[in-house]
């Protein structure tokens, strides 16, 4: 039979367990917007949204999108690893503009500590599930695009930069010039291979006169 002391030991265990599972998980991403999706309601066009995500955690953290309607839009990108501090904005792109509460539309996003700058890949999520945070649950808004708002300018303005970041990953990287070896020792390679080649040129000249 249990004395007091360990029923007392037992209960407060629960207690602080049950208190724990109140208390938020400390979250990793820093979400803008942090609760709403916005999409911009226009009839029979293709809408997009957007939202800018931020690891704030010291550690690489691979996020994963969730949605309530995976075949009727996807997410770009889907997933990503991110560096320390590193921030991306990821859009959204649903297949029809029905109205959310038809709809019932929402996104989870769910994060997971990684190590070090690795490949994304949507594995990790099932391999390591138990590590895995739900950041938050993302409930879909639509606006009107005719009434000016700051949800609205804020939008326009992340779907720009989503865009220009899509462009930037398309061009190759850019030459980073002539090689410098030691301080200020610069050498241009099309110089240097013709010199070679001069010098290669009056061997052979020296060599035939001999």
């Amino acid at each position: 039979m249990a004395t007091t002391g360990e029923v007392q030991k037992k209960a407060g265990k629960v207690w602080m367990t049950s208190l724990l599972k109140l208390l938020p998980t400390r979250r990793r991403l820093n979400l803008d917007p942090s609760n709403n999706l916005y999409f911009p309601y226009e009839p029979g066009k293709q809408v997009r949204s957007a939202i800018r995500i931020k690891n704030t955690s010291k550690s690489y953290v691979a996020f994963k999108f969730q949605t309530t309607a995976p075949k009727s839009c996807f997410m770009r990108p889907p997933g990503a690893v991110l560096a320390p501090g590193q921030s991306i904005v990821a859009t959204e792109h649903p297949e029809n503009n029905a109205k959310p509460e038809k709809t019932g539309l929402k996104f989870k996003i769910m994060s997971l500590k990684v190590k070090g700058s690795i490949d994304y890949v949507s594995d990790l999520f099932d391999e390591q599930k138990d590590q895995v945070a739900v950041e938050q649950i993302l409930k879909v808004v639509f606006l009107d695009p005719q009434r000016p708002s700051p949800a609205m300018e804020k939008l326009k303005r992340q779907l720009a930069e989503a865009d220009a970041e899509l462009e930037a990953r398309k061009k190759p990287p850019e030459d980073a010039g002539p090689k410098i070896i030691g301080e200020g020792l610069v050498i241009d390679e099309w110089k240097e291979r013709r010199e070679r080649y001069l010098a290669k040129q009056q061997g052979e000249v020296v060599a035939d006169s001999v």
